[in-house]
């Protein structure tokens, strides 16, 4: 749990939000400077509580989809559009190599200014991006090479556009077919990983999590929203939720969880790149030895653990 200290700060956040939200006066640097201080209180104790992590989780300065896609693989070569509609900016995705090997690679993107998050809809994904997700995890099925996605979402877009489109049937035809697909499917919470947004990247063999992120049926804003009225509560619902990496990988959800620099993957892209290497060349050896159809009764078989518990009788 967060100290008096940081409770506080966190109060004059809340205060500088609600001025932004009744006025034009640009706080971020007021509230950038807030976070510094209650990075600087967590330090002194080693010990973060779950809405720090969800902070971090969203720092505009931490590497994206297309920066991990630089610092990792080689001869990357984006394929756009879903083939029925448009191009979903805020999903990218095509082929690169990994260690010399072909692969599929897609992720969630977001933006790092208000020009290039409206350009990438503030990492929102429409239903376009989904079937554009789809169509090149079919092509991968096809050639019979590993897929990599990358997740780092608030959550699919909720706008009437996307309802007319039909974002929900989008999702789920990906996590039907996703349980089918014949090769290697690992997927890694880079950032956010909120609710079907991120599902609908996320059925793999492996789920693979940054050391800073979340991933959960519900952001910590919108389950306060309805259990307390008050997004106030935000930091009460991201503990209850059980959200962080180290609580998913005790429950069997995660199956590693990717360390990152001191502070955050934000202060070294470089360091981060390396770690999330490392793991995914490990994950990806052991995965390559299995057989297709061992590829999907492991599939299955992971998410159907997924919630299993066992009830103490008298």
């Amino acid at each position: 749990m967060a100290t008096g200290k940081v409770e506080e700060l966190r109060k004059k956040i809340a205060e500088l939000e609600q001025i932004a939200a009744s006025s034009h006066i640009d706080v971020g640097p007021a509230i950038a400077a807030i976070n510094r201080k209650i990075e600087e209180e967590f330090a002194k104790t080693g010990v973060r509580d779950a809405w720090s992590h969800i902070q971090l989780s969203r720092a505009p300065e931490r590497p994206y989809t297309l920066d991990y896609i630089e610092l990792i693989f080689t001869d990357f070569i984006e394929m756009r559009g879903d083939r029925k509609s448009q191009d979903d900016k805020a999903i990218v995705g095509g082929i690169a190599r990994f260690n010399g090997r072909p692969l599929m690679v897609i992720g969630t993107q977001k933006g790092r200014d208000t020009k290039s998050n409206l350009f990438r809809n503030f990492g929102w994904p429409g239903p376009d991006g989904y079937r554009k997700a789809r169509r090149l995890m079919r092509l991968a099925d096809k050639a019979g090479i590993p897929i990599v996605t990358f997740i780092d979402t608030p959550g699919a877009f909720p706008g009437i556009r996307s309802e007319e489109r039909h974002i929900g049937e989008a999702i789920a035809v990906n996590l039907r077919d996703m349980f089918s697909l014949r090769v290697p499917v690992i997927a890694i919470v880079i950032g956010e990983g909120g609710s079907g947004g991120a599902l609908g990247l996320g059925v793999g063999n492996r789920l693979l999590m940054m050391e800073n992120s979340y991933y959960s049926v519900i952001s910590p804003e919108g389950c306060a929203s309805i259990l307390w009225k008050d997004r106030g509560f935000a930091p009460q619902a991201a503990e209850a939720l059980q959200l962080t990496a180290d609580r998913l990988l005790e429950l069997g959800v995660a199956d590693e969880i990717i360390p990152e620099p001191a502070g955050g993957a934000q202060t070294d892209h470089r360091a981060a790149a390396d770690n999330l290497a490392a793991v995914l060349s490990k994950h990806l050896s052991a995965l390559r030895k299995l057989s297709p159809s061992r590829l999907i009764e492991d599939r299955y078989d992971k998410f159907r653990k997924i919630g299993v518990f066992t009830e103490a009788t008298e």
